[in-house]
């Protein structure tokens, strides 16, 4: 079913309503560009610093899982590394691969809503789309891997239909596929893949059953495969055991830690974080499944979509977290909602009133939300400098300090010097340019409530004292390590001891009661105005007696 409106015979008009679409595209398409541009020098935040440092071992030829290690699959580590090699291995660089990644995936939005709806839905899904994944209610300006899921989510989604009504087995590979690369960006994807299965499931239940399960089959084939030439690479690599421990056996127990009623909460403190901004928007979204519904030509698109958003709101679900990047994941479902919201309007309110020039309405309404949407975000996306837009979104997170440290670093040692960072601060690893000495680049899974926790932190402990690294950064910043009142307090314990044996400060930056940033020499963490409120020492390695 392709609901796009009707060519005029006449050739002139014809280029016409062919051509125009495209450049409304292109002006939402130059719009958030111009805001992302404005944003390219924005301090990498944690997630982006890992990306980032994995996609850079990933070019020196270090296969993920080796010098670094996390729960998330690798597809996002080779995406920045095919982005830095393109533009360059530095913040702009990781920014312009943004954008990049985004501007496909606005494009893909609004090929999935005119394919589904008509162009007046794929146009406002896209513009709904381009504001909302660069807005900071969902960290839009960073990198994260759920910018990367989407991007294979939703031209997944756009060939499913095609592959539907055409049941070729060809398009049917392609599109298992591309939802299998969702997935390889990061676990969440899997939902669209699910999605997808379920999709074709219900629609071959009346056809013969030899076609039916070949067709599946061949879906399933496109679907694994991007997995299966992960597994055999990092097989190959030698990385195969620390990939599926940290992948699977490890990211099984971070899922199940937080419980149904934190969950909830910090579901509705997101979405009342938003709600400001958004009000409009979820108006025209429930419009659109209730009009979408009740119109015959239109309800068996709308039922694929609202499956569409249920599944991308499993993959934001995950875990019960609710960190605001991943509701990335729900934004092209629920833009095309909003999308058909405005077109089931017009196409009623024209026939009610017998007069098709009202139906111009629905539209200006539209625009006028997103004009008080972008009205409200006024600041982030005119004015405000790359890092005040980093610290307003960030808070005390020590992203413009990461900077700092790891020039200090790279500017005071050789190209081979290691480095070991004790708190979760990877992108200090990307920066500096230096190798890290522990594969722990993150100190979160020490603190956790998990069977792993203390043998991790011990593990982490014996990694940096056999690499024996020139410099130690030591993290006192509170949402680098999250500690719980049952954590283990072994390593502060043997860093304090560590460090006072082997290594001597050089120098502390970190925060003073009224938030400036502060170098203070000699890691002392006092200055004129007192003790810093956090910090982080660098500690270099003492010389060897001998």
């Amino acid at each position: 079913m392709d609901n796009q409106s009707t060519v005029s015979a006449d050739p002139a008009p014809g280029r016409w309503f062919r051509i125009w679409p495209w450049l409304a595209v292109l002006l939402v398409l130059l719009l958030v560009g111009f805001i992302r541009v404005r944003l390219l020098e924005m301090p990498l935040e944690r997630d982006e610093g890992e990306y980032a440092y994995a996609g850079q071992l990933i070019l020196q030829g270090i296969p993920p899982y080796e010098l670094a290690c996390n729960m998330k699959l690798p597809g996002t580590y080779f995406a920045y590394a095919a982005g830095m090699s393109v533009f360059g291995e530095t913040t702009s660089g990781i920014h312009l691969t943004l954008l990049v990644v985004n501007s496909l995936t606005c494009v893909f939005v609004f090929l999935l809503g005119r394919k589904l709806f008509g162009v007046t839905t794929g146009l406002v899904a896209c513009a709904s789309y381009a504001l909302m994944s660069v807005s900071s209610f969902v960290l839009g300006a960073a990198a994260h891997a759920t910018q990367f899921v989407v991007l294979f989510a939703v031209p997944g989604t756009w060939l499913l239909w095609q592959a539907l009504q055409t049941r070729k087995p060809r398009a049917l590979f392609y599109c298992g596929l591309i939802y299998g690369l969702a997935f390889v960006m990061k676990q969440q994807g899997i939902c669209f893949g699910v999605f997808g299965f379920l999709v074709l499931l219900w629609r071959e239940r009346g056809e013969p059953s030899g076609g039916s399960l070949k067709n599946i089959l061949w879906y399933a084939a496109g679907a694994i495969l991007p997995f299966a030439v992960i597994c055999l690479y990092l097989a190959g690599a030698g990385v195969f055991p620390q990939f599926w421990f940290w992948t699977f056996s490890y990211a099984h127990l971070y899922v199940g830690q937080t419980p149904w009623s934190e969950g909830v909460r910090l579901l509705l403190t997101q979405l009342k974080s938003g709600l400001y901004a958004s009000t409009g928007f979820w108006l025209l979204v429930f419009a659109g499944l209730w009009l979408g519904l009740r119109d015959r030509v239109f309800r068996q698109c709308t039922v694929l979509v609202a499956t569409f958003w249920a599944f991308s709101f499993l993959g934001t679900a995950t875990g019960l977290y609710f960190r605001q990047h991943y509701f990335i994941l729900i934004l092209p479902a629920y833009c095309i909602l909003i999308g058909l919201g405005v077109e089931t309007l017009r196409k009623m309110i024209s026939a009610r009133l017998k007069a098709p020039g009202y139906g111009i309405i629905p539209p200006a309404i539209f625009v006028l939300i997103l004009g008080w949407s972008v009205f409200s975000q006024r600041v982030l996306f005119f004015s405000q400098s790359a890092n005040n837009s980093s610290r307003a979104i960030y808070g005390e997170n020590p992203f413009i300090e990461s900077q700092l440290v790891a020039s200090y670093i790279r500017d005071h040692s050789s190209p081979d010097a290691r480095v070991a960072v004790i708190g979760s601060e990877p992108q200090i690893y990307f920066y500096a340019r230096r190798h890290s000495a522990t594969s722990y680049i993150y100190t979160y899974a020490l603190m956790e409530d998990q069977p792993y926790a203390v043998k991790m932190q011990h593990e982490m402990i014996n990694e940096i004292e056999t690499a024996k690294p020139e410099f130690i950064v030591l993290v006192a910043y509170k949402y680098s390590w999250l500690g719980r009142d049952n954590s283990s307090n072994d390593i502060f314990e043997w860093e304090a001891k560590y460090t006072r044996e082997f290594y001597e400060p050089v120098g502390t930056i970190g925060l003073r009661q009224d938030g400036q940033i502060v170098w203070v020499p000699n890691g002392q963490v006092t200055n004129d105005n007192g003790p810093l409120k956090q910090f982080m020492v660098i500690y270099h390695r003492k010389p060897s007696p001998h």
